[in-house]
C-alpha cells in the first residue's frame, strides 16, 4: 500500500514511530512532514499528502498536528479527500466503514504515540462498508 504522510512541529515523534511500523508492515511511505520541532506551518506539509491522495499517487493519508483540527482542515479542501479526526481507535475505525475516510488526522497533543499507531492500524485494516453509507459519502463533496 502506498501512504503519505505529513506533520508540523507537534507530530515528528508520532510521525517517526508510524513510518517505522508502515515500513515494517512492507508499506510504502512518502514523508512530507517535518522531523524539527521547530515552529513550522501544517498547511505546507497537508497540502502535499492531500494531493497525492485525490491524485491517486497514495492509497491513504495521514496528518498530524496538535489537535488534528488545522491540519485537517487543510486536507479537506481537495475535493477528493476525506480526512477524519481521530483520537481513538474507535473513531479510526468507524471513519472508514461509515464514511470511506481515505485521510486519517491525529491530534498529537491528545493521543499518545501509541494510540497513534494503533490508530493509523486499525484505519488501514478497515474495509468501507458502503451499503446505506455510499448515499452520504457521494453527497460529500461540493
Amino acid at each position: 500500500m502506498k501512504i503519505s504522510i505529513g506533520n508540523d512541529h507537534a507530530g515528528p515523534d508520532y510521525k517517526k514511530a508510524i513510518v517505522e511500523m508502515l515500513k515494517a508492515k512492507g508499506h510504502e511511505v512518502t514523508n512530507y512532514g517535518t522531523d524539527s520541532a521547530d515552529s513550522v506551518d501544517y498547511p505546507d506539509f497537508g497540502h502535499p499528502v492531500a494531493t497525492d491522495v485525490a491524485e491517486g499517487k497514495a492509497d491513504f493519508g495521514i496528518v498530524i498536528c496538535g489537535s488534528g483540527n488545522g491540519i485537517s482542515m487543510t486536507v479537506n479542501k481537495q475535493s477528493k479527500v476525506r480526512a477524519a479526526l481521530c483520537w481513538i481507535k474507535e473513531i479510526a475505525v468507524l471513519a472508514r466503514q461509515h464514511n470511506d475516510a481515505n485521510i486519517i488526522s491525529i491530534p498529537a497533543r491528545f493521543t499518545s504515540i501509541p494510540q497513534a499507531v494503533e490508530m493509523v492500524e486499525a484505519f488501514l485494516n478497515t474495509e468501507f462498508e458502503g451499503g446505506r453509507h455510499q448515499n452520504r459519502v457521494d453527497k460529500i463533496s461540493c
